[in-house]
């Protein structure tokens, strides 16, 4: 294996929005998620709508859906 290609691993820490706190190794020191195993629906077993920039609404609009 060829010496000195590979990027150096430091501590990092992964925060989430919903506030878990992840210690682990990686090239960068602090890495912002927005959804983990904490808060993801599919580990939760909660239903949860994740809308970016308003898809979810703008879908509605365009098939006069109503909840």
């Amino acid at each position: 294996m060829k010496s000195d290609i590979h990027p150096k691993l430091v501590p990092a820490r992964i925060t989430c929005v919903c506030g878990n706190v992840v210690e682990t190794l990686s090239t960068q020191e602090d890495i912002r998620v927005e959804i983990c195993s904490k808060c993801h629906p599919f580990y939760t077993g909660q239903q949860k709508l994740v809308d970016s920039e308003g898809r979810v609404e703008k879908f509605r609009q365009r098939y006069n859906i109503k909840d």
